[in-house]
């Protein structure tokens, strides 16, 4: 609250981010607070067919299936319990394939599900070199976002500027109280549904 007292302007990611900072801190001014959106400079990554076939290749993915991926953070905020819920429901699903790359205090609950359940369409990477990880994104068909259910304050995830770099649709299951998801159907680049519903990810 003295950083807010002192500052003559507050950036937040999204207009919901605005809303919950000045209802519960209602000595800010309005008109201090903006909305700045995490933001990166595109760079143009070109990648043709060819080259994405040789890295579905190079990495193991199967060819003809759409490819989901889930890049970043493996921690209790992301709901990650939901996250192997749905990867259950979609173990026998052969037009689909899930790549997670990331670490976290989570990455062993996805390892252990892995190893019991030996879904044939997951894999697990723990953390990429960024250039390779940029690459692998571009090479996928759609991005993946998740948050846990129980969140009450505003969350915006930066790992959706790395899927909108790579021109990809985004799949985006969180709480009701980020406005991410409003954010990306109102853009027509994704869907959103809310975290622990299962039949409206499917």
């Amino acid at each position: 609250k003295s950083l807010y007292a002192i500052s003559d302007y507050i950036g937040c990611m999204s207009q919901a981010n605005v809303d919950y900072l000045l209802k519960h801190n209602p000595e800010i001014p309005p008109s201090a607070v903006e909305v700045c959106p995490n933001s990166i400079e595109p760079l143009s990554m070109n990648i043709d067919e060819c080259v994405k076939s040789q890295i579905r290749e190079k990495y193991g993915i199967p060819p003809g299936t759409t490819v989901f991926i889930y890049g970043g953070n493996l921690g209790k905020p992301q709901g990650i319990d939901f996250l192997i819920e749905c990867l259950k429901s979609n173990k026998s699903n052969e037009k689909v394939h899930f790549i997670i790359v990331g670490s976290g205090t989570e990455f062993n609950k996805i390892k252990a599900y892995l190893a019991k359940d030996k879904p044939i369409n997951v894999q697990l990477f723990n953390q990429l070199p960024k250039d390779d990880y940029e690459i692998l994104v571009n090479a996928c068909d759609v991005g993946l976002i998740f948050l846990d259910k129980r969140f009450t304050i505003p969350n915006f995830p930066s790992r959706l500027l790395s899927y909108m770099q790579a021109c990809m649709p985004v799949l985006a299951a969180t709480d009701v109280n980020t406005d991410i998801g409003q954010i990306i159907e109102s853009g027509n680049f994704g869907f959103w549904c809310e975290s622990g519903d299962l039949e409206a990810f499917n």
